[in-house]
């Protein structure tokens, strides 16, 4: 949630602050602004601020002329404390107008702070927590910021990424993390500084990332300055990042969810690439953990939060088939509060597209605290969860721009996938003939993935009929049972219908109570051994005259001409893969009924891409 981006360098600031806000859009975000040492104004400070969309600011500049200055910082808010507003709107200010922030994250404590310092005489313009730190910020700045910056938050509690400006040093920024994203880019003679690499992609691929703790302070690619809050000098992390700027480009779709939607097939060999040995067998590089360490496991405990939780569903299935482990899958917002039962023989499994979900931060912290290893399935190199999980299992998915998570799941899928098959081979439990039969099966799934997205008229025309519907129901059996959840959720968060996903046998417990002819149930009917299960669930669907779309096999329709009244039939392939197939054609029919339903569909509202406060 929240976009940060900085910049200094030999352009002039406000365009590129611009254009970086709206890569950041994705993010979710409710008010903008920015902030310019204005060199045309005698070096003060130039702050725009707009309670809507950045493209209202950028109108606001066009018409009111911009800053002509070359550094600056802009910022996309998120409301958490404070309503929607021009005043709670970043950036903030200290009391003499030198000194502007911005800040991602929430600080726990400002009602002490801000009470102290207006008591201290201190004047406040907003209602937000983040108006706190440059005051502070000003009551210790004695011509060497980084400095102050550091002093000031060792008074603060709480998660930040924050970037600040002070007019009496119009040439560096000074940036610092806690449990947020942030990192640097490094351009010809120029600084970048974001929440997000998506912003620095069509600048720089050289990026510098900034630890839990850590303040930078930057002023030309050659002048990076980290530390630690006590002033001690770190040695910058700098990576070079593989995406290209065309891939947070919508290339001719209608939105990036549609986009990021067909890119799935190619996601899915991202994720296979370099996992798959000569032998034909599945292998993980970066797992961290050796054969002797996978053996000692006893448990596996998955972590994870909305999307990623369901891709943890699915890992249960996996892992339970091929390597015979317990396995238990928990909100991680949950997890810490809930007294788990980990120990050093316990692999906790991460899941998080970002890699900085506050929740799963938390949950790893935790369980590393009681001994376990933790293996992180995630997205972004450098991320939180990567620098402090034992091993990594990245996703290589590419920039995701769409709030809700499509391609991202389907490279989850594949790191789950991944990761029962290794387990399996490594505790003995999977056959080396049937190993290589799996993997040969899942190097297939992008071809058979492409051919699912050849249903697509077929979804577009079908979405009118039901986009009237204000409930929906979605079940399954077995492994698809994570995905009727997650084609709820797609049809919730984008189309904002009411919609729940169900093991198909629990209609009958409860929900069958909702069925009606208005009430249209998506079954998930593809070849399974709890097939004829289904198929008496949907005969108990349509008794109720409740309109079914199914989910069914190619050639294997289980259901006479009446039980459906849609039928969308999939390529063939092992159910411990169908995951990968049935959750196409619900990313489609949600998408389709948004967009019949006049939605945003790629910033639904109240919903932000990362979610980094608890």
């Amino acid at each position: 949630m929240c976009g940060i981006i900085g910049y200094s360098g030999p352009r002039l600031a406000t365009p590129v602050l611009i254009e970086s806000l709206r890569r950041l859009e994705y993010r979710g975000y409710d008010s903008a602004g920015i902030a310019v040492i204005d060199s045309g104004n005698g070096g003060t400070v130039a702050v725009v601020k707009s309670d809507r969309k950045v493209a209202d600011l950028a109108a606001t500049l066009e018409r009111e002329g911009a800053p002509s200055g070359h550094l600056g910082i802009g910022h996309t808010r998120w409301a958490t404390h404070g309503r929607p507003s021009v005043e709670n709107a970043h950036p903030h200010q200290d009391c003499t107008g030198r000194i502007h922030l911005i800040h991602n994250g929430i600080i726990e404590n400002f009602r002490e702070l801000r009470t102290e310092l207006i008591g201290r005489g201190h004047v406040f313009a907003s209602e937000t927590d983040t108006e706190v730190v440059p005051h502070l910020i000003e009551e210790f700045h004695a011509g060497d910021l980084a400095a102050a910056v550091r002093t000031a938050l060792q008074r603060v509690q709480g998660a930040y990424a924050l970037v600040v400006i002070s007019a009496d040093e119009p040439d560096r920024i000074v940036g610092a993390r806690l449990n947020a994203p942030l990192v640097v880019g490094l351009g010809h003679e120029e600084v970048f500084i974001s929440s997000d690499i998506t912003a620095l992609i069509p600048y720089t691929k050289r990026v510098v990332l900034v630890g839990e703790g850590e303040v930078v302070s930057v002023a030309t690619p050659n002048q990076v300055v980290v530390t630690s809050l006590d002033g001690t000098c770190v040695e910058p992390k700098v990576i070079t990042v593989d995406w290209e700027a065309e891939q947070a480009q919508k290339g001719g779709f209608s939105h990036f969810m549609l986009k990021e939607i067909h890119e799935q097939p190619e996601a899915l060999r991202n994720a296979l690439r370099g996992r798959i040995s000569a032998e034909g067998l599945a292998e993980l590089p970066d797992l961290g953990l050796d054969t002797q360490a996978l053996t000692a496991i006893d448990a596996v405990a998955v972590v994870a939060c909305g999307t990623a939780l369901l891709a943890g569903m699915v890992a249960k299935h996996a892992i339970e088939r091929l390597a015979r482990i317990r396995v238990g899958v928990e909100p991680a917002s949950e997890f810490r509060y809930s007294e788990p039962i980990v120990d050093a023989k316990t692999l906790v499994v991460a899941i998080s597209q970002s890699g900085e979900t506050a929740d799963t931060l938390a949950a790893v912290r935790e369980a590393k605290r009681q001994g376990a290893s933790v293996v992180a399935i995630t997205n972004v190199v450098g991320s939180a969860l990567a620098l402090e999980a034992d091993g990594v299992v990245y996703m290589q998915s590419g920039p995701e721009i769409s709030v809700c998570a499509t391609k991202t799941f389907t490279g989850q899928l594949a790191c789950v996938l991944l990761l029962a098959l290794r387990l399996g081979d490594a505790r003995g439990h999977l056959d080396i003939e049937e190993h290589r039969r799996l993997v040969a099966e899942l190097v297939s799934m992008p071809e058979k993935l492409s051919r699912v997205l050849e249903l697509e008229p077929q979804l577009a025309e079908m979405a009118p009929c039901y986009a009237h519907a204000t409930n929906a129901l979605y079940i399954a059996r077995g492994i698809n049972v994570a995905v009727a959840l997650e084609g709820a959720l797609k049809l919730k968060e984008i189309s904002y219908v009411h919609a729940e996903g169900y093991p198909a046998g629990e209609l009958k417990h409860g929900p069958i109570a909702l069925l009606s002819p208005d009430v249209p149930v998506v079954a998930i009917a593809v070849r399974s051994q709890t097939l004829p299960k289904v198929v008496s669930n949907v005969q108990e669907v349509r008794s109720r005259d409740a309109p079914v779309i199914a989910l069914v096999t190619e050639g294997e329709n289980p259901f006479d001409a009446a039980a459906a009244r849609d039928v969308l039939s999939l390529p063939v392939c092992d159910e411990l893969f169908s995951p990968l197939l049935t959750v196409v054609p619900l990313q489609l029919l949600a998408y389709h009924i948004a967009v019949v339903r006049g939605c945003d569909v790629d910033q639904p509202r109240n919903l932000a891409k990362s979610v980094t406060v608890e």
